[in-house]
């Protein structure tokens, strides 16, 4: 569910020099003011329209270093048939002016759903190489990525400080397992979304990823933004292995 979890879509890489350019003028156009560090979002899961478990979603802050933060769990009744136990994080460290929050160090990636496992791991290395390990299946790789990047669940977060226009989609270069995609995100529509707190307005977005993150997805995801400087994740809706599940925001700090 509330997992933003990880973007991939097409396979095109784009030069390092470009990507320094372009990121340069979003960042001195766009400020990370749009979200706050801590933060932290609390979900409902539903599946088939019934409580199915609980997801966060949260950020944090030590010293230069960035820690984000994604869960899942599936509820008692759930987990007879179908176990969901998933955490995802993502350590990001200040190296330079340009990045947003900072430049991600280490992608971790360990999920449960049903039979289905995963326990994988990115770590960025200096000069523009990273080491993929899947820790299941005992393999280890390294290659080359561009200068500026984002792993699947810090990419998240890099887009919410982009300008989000109907019908215009962005952008959003990724690792995840061993390559590098060049991921768009459609930006769909406006519509107003009921909360346990009241109605807001938001902006609908369709990654076109097929990557492995919170809830192994079998369709497409869609993520409702509020239509704001804060760009809040209050809804997601996405297939899986059974179904579809949504997840609505319901707590935290924001």
């Amino acid at each position: 569910m509330t997992r933003v979890q990880g973007f991939k879509g097409s396979r095109v890489q784009i030069p390092s020099f470009v990507l320094v350019i372009l990121v340069g003028i979003f960042i001195n156009l766009q400020t990370a003011e749009s979200f706050n560090i801590p933060e932290k979002f609390e979900y409902e899961l539903t599946w088939t329209g019934v409580k199915a478990g609980t997801a966060t979603l949260e950020i944090t802050r030590t010293g230069d270093d960035v820690k984000i933060i994604s869960t899942a769990q599936s509820a008692k009744w759930v987990s007879v048939f179908y176990t969901v136990d998933d955490r995802v994080e993502s350590i990001l460290a200040k190296k330079s002016s340009l990045m947003f929050v900072g430049e991600p160090v280490n992608y971790r990636l360990r999920i449960r759903e049903g039979r289905h496992r995963r326990d994988k791991e990115v770590i960025f290395n200096t000069g523009n190489k990273v080491t993929y390990i899947d820790h299941i299946n005992n393999e280890k790789h390294s290659f080359d990525v561009p200068s500026l990047i984002f792993d699947p669940l810090s990419s998240f977060y890099y887009l919410r400080t982009l300008k989000l226009v109907v019908g215009e989609p962005v952008y959003v270069t990724i690792v995840d397992s061993k390559k590098v995609w060049n991921v768009e995100v459609q930006v769909l529509r406006k519509e107003k979304v009921t909360l346990p707190t009241g109605t807001v307005d938001t902006i609908l977005i369709k990654p076109l990823m097929k990557s492995e993150g919170i809830f192994y997805k079998k369709g497409d995801i869609y993520i409702w933004l509020t239509d704001d400087e804060k760009r809040i994740p209050v809804k997601l809706q996405t297939k899986v292995a059974i179904g579809s599940i949504n997840a609505l925001l319901v707590g935290g700090r924001y």
